[in-house]
């Protein structure tokens, strides 16, 4: 049963972050050109977001092909993806915390935009599962020996429970926004900024030389 799961854990993350990694890709192309095309600050944070998902995921992906094909590890290698994980998140909390000041001091006003809404509203739908999932999983390779890997993928799993944070906070914004209160669309994208600090500085505490 133990040698199942310590085979099975790694296969199920590879597929997990393949997932991933397409989710996050189309809400990136999706948010970003809607958020371009509406002058929405919550929509390009968004894809920013959505950006930064599909970095994370990739890195993970690296280190699970390695626990997949017998390969040796490589501590380095493993301390890095955990410092990586950390600067993505520190990045995406000042990326927000800047559009924000910007558009607040600014007084910017967001137009409308459907696209917009329809991709925060599939990722709302369908982030929080797959960071459920992502979440059992990391227990379930922590069961199987793998500390390290289950550390990286615990913190992918709150990367995307962050993007779908961001993107329900997103849809509020935006519909106020729409109700002129010219104020929401940026202060809605404030949210992901305490908590996207919060992991960055975990996910970096958690590299281990």
């Amino acid at each position: 049963m133990g040698s199942h799961v310590a085979t099975s854990s790694p296969r199920r993350a590879l597929a997990l972050e393949r997932a991933s990694i397409l989710l996050a890709s189309l809400e990136a192309l999706g948010a970003l050109l809607s958020g371009v095309v509406a002058s929405s600050v919550a929509l390009v944070a968004f894809g920013a977001d959505s950006l930064i998902e599909m970095l994370s995921a990739a890195v993970v992906l690296s280190q699970v092909r390695v626990e997949v094909r017998g390969e040796s590890r490589n501590p380095r290698a493993e301390h890095l993806a955990h410092r990586a994980l950390g600067a993505l998140f520190f990045a995406l909390a000042l990326y927000v915390a800047l559009g924000a000041g910007w558009a607040l001091l600014g007084h910017h006003v967001a137009r409308e935009n459907a696209l917009g809404v329809a991709v925060a509203l599939a990722s709302v739908l369908a982030m929080p599962t797959l960071a459920i999932l992502k979440r059992a999983n990391s227990r379930d390779l922590g069961a199987s020996d793998l500390a390290s890997l289950a550390r990286l993928m615990g913190a992918d799993a709150a990367e995307t429970l962050l993007c779908a944070t961001l993107a329900l906070s997103t849809l509020v914004g935006v519909a106020l926004a729409w109700r002129h209160w010219w104020w929401a669309d940026p202060v809605a994208s404030l949210l992901v900024v305490y908590f996207a600090a919060r992991e960055g500085r975990e996910a970096w505490r958690c590299a281990t030389p």
